[in-house]
């Protein structure tokens, strides 16, 4: 019981690590259009982030459940997929790189799977190839998304004086970021919650394919809210000044655009990245205004860091599992 509680309590320490590594993802463009305050923006998003448990189903913690075969999941290996996804997170943060959250965890939890059972036959490969598909997929639907909606938005409003079209987006951005971060926390709490389920099915707490119990479902919310609400600011400052220069209206098309795909993937069950799904929405949204504007040799790195987060992750994973069983913790 005390392993079971130790396992818990690392899955919430990474959700927290991922509400204040992901809070970029959800203030960063209401934060650098200066529509609110860095303290106002992450308690926005905190709310927001909490409340998705009220319009989301679990869909997507399901999936994550049932992404390692049963027989071979353990505590030991689901508190080395979460030790890989924690590492990842942390350096990532210190280096201001927004990577994804959500493919560390899913990269550490499947390091761990493969280097215990010495197979990737112990995952569910359906599962992680759709998943690794919308590694592409969400950024550049995102991307897609905000050119159109950033376009279209010119065309209505190109001879509306600009004082007066900022002042209505200043508004309605207060919209797109609720709803981006509903989306946020609709999937990354989620993603969570598919580990808890993982340890408490496990150790026989809970049946196979059960429903996720509602105190685990607010747990992991109220984590990733705390979280969010100590904010991430040095991924802030990369995700919201130094990708493109945004003003309100732009802040507006890239957080609808973010938000649109998150549903869509939420509601479907699959785990994406809120941090690819928002860096193509900003840079589509840059893009309307000529390729120049965007700044590549960032977006380079940010890329960089998106490839390197599932091998990375696994590789902790994998070492944390292999100390495990050294030490006699794992068979």
């Amino acid at each position: 019981m005390i392993a079971l509680f130790a396992i818990i309590f690392l899955a919430l320490a990474f959700d927290y690590i991922n509400g204040f590594h992901d809070a970029a993802n959800s203030i960063a463009t209401i934060v650098s259009t200066r529509v609110m305050s860095p303290r106002a923006a992450v308690l926005w998003a905190a709310f927001f982030n909490f409340v998705a448990f009220l319009v989301f189903e679990t869909h997507v913690a399901g999936n994550i459940a049932k992404g390692v075969e049963a027989h071979w999941i353990s505590l030991t290996l689901v508190g080395a997929g979460l030790m890989g996804a924690i590492v990842w997170n942390l350096l990532t943060w210190w280096w201001g790189l927004p990577s994804s959250s959500s493919h560390a965890l899913l990269g550490g939890v499947a390091g761990a799977a493969v280097y215990k059972a010495r197979s990737f036959a112990c995952l569910d490969l359906a599962f992680f190839r759709k998943t690794a598909a919308f590694i592409v997929i969400s950024p550049v639907l995102g991307a897609i998304l905000g050119f159109l909606a950033m376009s279209l938005v010119m065309k209505i409003f190109g001879g509306t004086a600009p004082r007066k079209i900022d002042r209505g987006f200043r508004t309605a951005q207060l919209l797109s970021a609720s709803l981006y971060s509903l989306g946020h926390g609709g999937n990354d709490a989620q993603k969570t919650m598919g580990i808890i389920m993982m340890a408490l099915v496990t150790t026989n707490h809970l049946a196979k394919g059960a429903h996720v119990p509602l105190w685990v479902v607010l747990l992991c919310h109220t984590a990733m809210g705390l979280g969010t609400m100590s904010g991430g600011w040095r991924i802030v400052k990369t995700m919201g000044m130094k990708i493109t220069k945004l003003q309100p209206v732009g802040g507006f098309c890239a957080e609808t655009s973010g938000a649109i795909t998150l549903f869509a993937a939420t509601a479907l069950g699959i785990p994406v990245s809120t941090t690819h799904t928002i860096t193509g929405s900003i840079i589509g949204v840059g893009s309307t205004r000529k390729l120049s504007a965007v700044r590549w040799g960032v977006a380079g790195r940010i890329v960089w860091a998106w490839i390197l987060t599932v091998p990375a992750a696994a590789a902790v994973s994998a070492g944390s599992y292999a100390i495990a069983r050294a030490c006699g913790a794992a068979p």
